[in-house]
């Protein structure tokens, strides 16, 4: 007897899984989807940006005027809605696309 273990092969994928994943590539919504995605992350970039001018911003005006600025308070939770969104949509937790293609701008926090 010997205790060498053997490892299980791994199964062949069948036809019918091959035939799944060519339909799954050649589907035009999947790669509508991927333009989208690249779109969305792309627009999800400039908004990084926006929210550290935003930051800086409102460091300086707290730290000259000893209060917050009520109008960065409302951009900054617009973008931080917006970022809720856009990750939602990239992680395919939904399939609504953030502004400016399914949605308006956000205005409040996000919604579950």
């Amino acid at each position: 007897m010997t205790n060498e273990q053997q490892t299980p092969q791994p199964e062949a994928p069948s036809n019918s899984d091959n035939e799944v994943i060519k339909e799954n590539v050649k589907s035009g919504s999947t790669w509508l989807r991927l333009f989208f995605m690249i779109v969305v992350a792309f627009l999800y970039g400039i908004s990084r940006v926006v929210v550290g001018a935003v930051v800086v911003l409102q460091f300086f005006w707290v730290l000259f005027t000893g209060g917050t600025n009520e109008n960065l308070l409302r951009v900054g939770q617009s973008l931080a809605t917006y970022t809720y969104q856009v990750v939602g949509y990239l992680t395919f937790t939904t399939e609504d696309r953030p502004f400016p293609f399914d949605a308006d701008w956000p205005t409040g926090p996000p919604l579950p």
